[in-house]
């Protein structure tokens, strides 16, 4: 069942990504669905993980406003970091803290890893189980509580409806 899924995920994918680059031309509609179907067929074993991927409209809903949530943050980051930058008078206490996450799926895991390495200021070192280590610019609490409530729950509240 999952391999039937990441199969549909994946021509979805590629056939959104072939209409965005040439637009709704008959021609490229079959030209392009024959394409996203082989390269869907061959590549459905090795994107397996797709399989994890919740498909309802709430999920589908939590993930526009993921990416909005990530915009945000990624911009409030960036300039707090540019900030740092321009001001070397602005305090920095880097360090590395622990975080938790409750998401269960590994593409969530390394969604949300990936997610926080993108945003200024924090780079995740290590996934080990559900804790998450991350370089944070200016540590403001050592406490795993905080930390994650401060680092993790933006995003996670979101994966956790996409991902479980």
């Amino acid at each position: 069942m999952r391999r039937v899924k990441a199969f549909i995920i994946s021509y979805l994918i590629l056939m959104g990504l072939w209409l965005i680059l040439t637009g709704f031309y008959y021609d490229e509609l079959i030209v392009g669905s024959v394409t996203a179907i082989l390269v869907s067929l061959v590549f459905s074993n090795k994107l397996v993980i797709l399989g994890d991927f919740r498909i309802n409209p709430k999920s589908l809903y939590c993930s526009v406003r993921y990416i909005f949530v990530f915009l945000i943050e990624l911009i409030k980051s960036s300039i707090d970091v540019a900030g740092r930058v321009l001001s070397p008078t602005l305090p920095i206490n880097p360090g590395i803290v622990k975080v938790r996450t409750k998401l269960k799926s590994g593409i969530g895991r390394t969604i949300l890893a990936n997610s926080i390495t993108l945003t200024p200021g924090t780079m995740t070192v290590e996934i080990r189980d559900e804790f998450l280590y991350i370089h944070w610019i200016d540590i403001k609490t050592d406490d795993i509580d905080t930390a994650t409530e401060a680092i993790v729950s933006k995003f996670e509240r979101h994966l956790e409806v996409i991902f479980g």
